[in-house]
């Protein structure tokens, strides 16, 4: 199972711009195959967006369809500052364990 992580710098209502992301992005999300699981959380007047994927590609493809909808619907409001992609190696959430080895 694979990650993306992302870092955005944020203007407005945070609770707001989360709703928006419920309502528009998350609905993009599932209809993407492989999708697991979006998380959005703030902090120190960042938001950070974590959603799982089934494999590396599911999530690459799930970049550009954030960059899209942000493009569209929160140009205003979000500047990206940095994403990532990794291997989910434990995940009480996803049920994803490190004692089973790579490949789960």
């Amino acid at each position: 199972m694979h990650g993306r992580f992302a870092k955005y710098r944020y203007t407005g209502d945070v609770h707001e711009i989360a709703r928006k992301a419920e309502d528009g992005l998350l609905p993009i999300f599932r209809s993407t195959p492989g999708f697991k699981g979006y998380s959005v959380m703030t902090g120190n007047g960042e938001i950070l967006s974590f959603s799982a994927w089934d494999s590396a590609e599911s999530a690459e493809a799930a970049n550009a369809a954030a960059a899209e909808w942000v493009a569209t619907a929160l140009a205003d409001e979000l500047e990206l500052e940095e994403t990532r992609f990794g291997e989910i190696m434990l995940s009480t959430t996803l049920g994803v364990s490190a004692k089973a080895g790579a490949g789960v």
